[in-house]
């Protein structure tokens, strides 16, 4: 298939006006000072800043960061939740020749310490303190840092420690000349980004200014995006895709930019914000996908077959649209226009009533998530990227969406289908290696600059389709071989289960461990008479057979060794915070099979017990 360029607004920056990140900031701010740049909220009132304002700001952050005895290339960190002053610290730090290292702030304090220590980051900004005390106690893993930023005032007085510690209020200069910017070439490193490590220590992928701009360039060719377009901000600005696709990509575009509070207020932020442009992982639409079913379960029959027609009608409507379908018949096109005005415009409503992108990466999203979804009327595009591409590779397009495919490579980046099926990529966009990692740079990009993504795929029309992990398939005792992300996005579609991992490597069968979601636990308890939060009623019989039967129909389009015999089941999620997902949401299957190995051994050993 022949790829259609979309024309850029005539406000977005071009690579002929910029070759460096902080010259694309300074080119921004000069074409369009009095536009809205950011929006946040700041002491419960959302406040503006324009791209004047944002430029003043740099200049500050600038002018201090030179009075470090810092040099170009060195590393600085920073461990802080998305705001204004992230993308002026980021910006500043480059335009002087330093290299940016973003960390998650939720991240686990060894897995920060490792970072500190492996980029060797010299200066490191934080929110609070408390981010600051948590890792201190492993500072002599990372001997380089100086000095630490801290953008909060704290209450009590500072701990002592053999490290300078100052406020950014007191470190910043009152006064600052205007920004300079000494980042001339592309090709020098802008920063490293740490991958999330599902199954060991992260590794730091170098990426130049020329990989970022490049990909972004390639994008506003591919989608259309206005400077009138308004993004929510909420994934992390650590995540290569957060960064590249909602900070670099609308600055380019001169398109304004709000930060989400909290994940926790992101249906309040989504009312007040009333966004144009969605950018996300695949587990917050399976969230809103999983909340609509549970509040359907709990509504009339009348609501459910309304709900059910207005999708069904959607889904039909977009096939016709998009891939010659079959059209609506006169009386389906009425009752769709009915139903759009009692269903879906109040479903629409959740993500502000505004939306015309919502785009989901990072991880591959459920087929039929996204076709309810999309047949409910939300402009949901997959795309896909990784890190070491920086990291946008293909997405859909709103005139050209296959929801199960991962869309069609950018302009400029070229894919094919190596060995094992192996996803190879090609292009501007590829990153300079890995950091202190010249072996894995070596197995990882080949000599004809080819990346191997380690994803297996497929391309049909011009289409990406992405079908599995090299290493992560299942290869049971009787040689089948299995792709456990597959039947893990079957299970989660059923509102009763939150969270799925399958096993079964060298065994004979399939078994899943398996997070049920408290409310529709709650609701089937009660219907059997069993109380909820006593771990005994998860051993209850029923919820075994009832289990057993969930994954039967779930699974019915799998084959037979594709199905799941036996399940282990919890209430307790699979977090962040305990260690078992990474801080892009991923399963930490290592992780996960060594903390119930006692669990995963009775699947398969003697009596199934649950507890």
């Amino acid at each position: 298939m022949q790829h259609v360029a979309v024309h850029p607004s005539p406000d977005s920056i071009t690579t002929d006006d910029v070759t460096t990140l902080p010259e694309l900031l300074r080119c921004r701010c000069h074409r369009s000072p009095e536009r809205e740049a950011y929006r946040q909220c700041e002491a419960g009132v959302w406040r503006s800043y324009s791209w004047r304002e944002v430029e003043g700001l740099v200049a500050h952050w600038q002018a201090a960061l030179a009075g470090e005895n810092l040099v170009s290339g060195d590393r600085v960190a920073l461990l802080l939740r998305n705001c204004v002053d992230w993308v002026c610290f980021d910006l500043a730090a480059q335009s002087l020749g330093l290299v940016v290292v973003p960390l998650y702030t939720a991240d686990h304090a060894e897995n920060t310490a490792n970072i500190l220590a492996d980029s060797g980051a010299r200066l490191l900004l934080v929110g609070h303190l408390d981010q600051w005390i948590a890792v201190a106690g492993l500072r002599t893993r990372f001997p380089h840092l100086s000095h630490v930023l801290c953008l909060e005032m704290p209450l009590p007085p500072v701990p002592d420690a053999s490290i300078r510690v100052s406020f950014v209020a007191q470190w910043l200069p009152r006064e600052a000349a205007p920004q300079i910017n000494l980042a001339k070439d592309p090709h020098t490193l802008a920063t490293i980004v740490y991958t999330s490590g599902t199954t060991g220590r992260p590794r730091g992928v170098m990426l130049s200014h020329a990989n970022i701009l490049s990909d972004i360039q390639a994008v506003v060719r591919h989608v259309q995006i206005d400077p009138d377009d308004l993004f929510l901000s909420f994934l992390p600005l650590s995540h290569a895709f957060e960064r590249t696709a909602g900070c670099y990509l609308p600055m380019l575009t001169g398109s304004c930019v709000a930060y989400a509070r909290e994940i926790s207020t992101l249906v309040e932020d989504l009312a007040i914000v009333r966004p144009t442009i969605l950018v996300s992982v695949p587990r917050i639409y399976e969230r809103i996908y999983g909340r609509l079913q549970q509040q359907l379960g709990e509504r009339g029959a009348l609501t459910r077959a309304l709900v059910r027609w207005t999708q069904e009608l959607g889904w039909r409507q977009f096939q016709a649209s998009h891939h010659h379908g079959t059209a609506l018949g006169r009386w389906e096109r009425l009752w769709r226009l009915v139903l759009q005005y009692l269903v879906a415009r109040p479903f629409l409503a959740h993500f502000g009533g505004r939306l015309r992108l919502a785009v989901s990466g990072g991880a591959p999203l459920s087929v039929p998530v996204s076709r309810y979804l999309v047949g409910l009327g939300l402009p949901l595009m997959q795309g896909y990227g990784l890190t070491e591409a920086a990291p946008v590779v293909s997405v859909n397009r709103p005139e050209d969406n296959v929801p199960e495919s991962a869309g069609i490579p950018l302009p400029g980046i070229e894919v094919r289908i190596g060995e094992q099926n192996e996803l190879l990529v090609r292009g501007p966009n590829v990153m300079m290696g890995y950091w202190n990692q010249p072996e894995d740079t070596a197995k990882a990009i080949d000599a004809e600059g080819w990346l191997h993504t380690g994803d297996q795929g497929r391309i049909e029309n011009g289409h990406v389709f992405i079908v599995g992990r090299l290493k992560e398939i299942v290869v049971l005792s009787t040689g089948e071989k299995v792709t456990p992300d597959d039947v893990e996005m079957a299970l989660i579609e059923d509102p009763l289960i939150d969270q799925a991992m399958v096993v079964g490597e060298g065994k004979p069968y399939l078994a899943a461990l398996l997070v049920l979601n408290s409310r529709a636990w709650g609701a089937l308890a009660k219907r059997w008479s069993l109380l909820p939060e006593d771990s005994a009623a998860l051993a209850d019989g029923r919820l075994q057979q009832h289990l057993e039967n969930l994954c039967r129909q779930s699974l019915a389009r799998f084959p037979e060794y594709a199905q799941v015999r036996r399940c282990w089941v919890t209430l307790e999620p699979w977090t962040i915070d305990n260690g078992l997902l990474t801080p892009t949401l991923k399963l930490k299957r290592p992780v996960i099979e060594r903390r119930f190995a006692e669990h995963i051994l009775k699947l398969y050993v003697g009596h199934l017990s649950p507890v």
